[in-house]
């Protein structure tokens, strides 16, 4: 509510904001300036001609129209009162319901803060428990795959056992056959080609041993892969 504020000769005439229990709108002070002009302004009373003047009767009549006005001017003083405390009533119906509208606001962004919260923990607990279910399987094929390899490790000891046996029986073999394929050779009566010859024959047969080492080796090797990828 907005009411005139009136400044010395040097400043200018402003307008501020009052609260409206201790002012008057324009429009009272406008009534009421003009209810003041009438009620004051100097008239000549009219004396008929001819006729005997009661000037109390003419005081009286001036009392009951300025009495009158007074009272019009009061109405209309208390009628702006009402006007501003009904407009500052409805000032406070329109701070409360945006306080109200406000605390809604809020109440219903605390809601839905609190569910996103809410799914983001359950969403966090579910991915915790399936990582617990996808170790405990890992886990358990890792068990079992232990156990097989135990198993399989045990078959493959026996085996390497056997093989021992047999390895040592077809060492003895070896050694059986290398000393029969040692042989002399003999050489102090041959000449020259014949010992050429016999160089030759030799070194063939150096390269068949040779041959048959290399092959023994590449299925050592094989068997060997073969049993680590068990």
């Amino acid at each position: 509510i907005k009411s005139v504020v009136i400044m010395s000769d040097t400043e200018d005439i402003g307008v501020e904001e009052e609260k409206p229990k201790f002012n008057l709108s324009l429009e009272c002070i406008a009534g009421t300036h003009n209810l003041f002009i009438c009620l004051f302004r100097p008239s000549a009373p009219k004396i008929p001609d001819g006729e005997k003047v009661d000037f109390d009767d003419i005081q009286k009549k001036r009392q009951n129209k300025d009495l009158i006005e007074l009272q019009t001017l009061i109405d209309a003083h208390f009628e702006c009162r009402k006007k501003e405390e009904e407009e500052l009533i409805a000032l406070k119906e329109r701070i409360e319901k945006r306080r109200a509208e406000r605390a809604e606001q809020q109440r219903i962004r605390a809601e839905k803060d609190k569910e996103r919260q809410a799914r983001r923990e359950e969403e966090r607990l579910r991915k915790e428990e399936l990582d617990a279910k996808r170790k405990a399987e890992d886990d358990a094929k890792k068990k079992s795959v232990l156990t097989s390899m135990g198993s399989n490790y045990s078959s493959y000891l026996q085996k390497a056992d056997q093989k021992k046996g047999k390895k040592q029986t077809e060492r003895e073999k070896k050694k059986k056959i290398l000393a029969e394929r040692r042989k002399a050779l003999n050489i102090d009566h041959l000449n020259e080609d014949k010992l050429r010859d016999k160089a030759k024959e030799l070194w063939d047969w150096m390269f068949s041993l040779e041959s048959e080492k290399f092959d023994h080796i590449e299925k050592l090797k094989r068997q060997k892969y073969e049993v680590r990828h068990i």
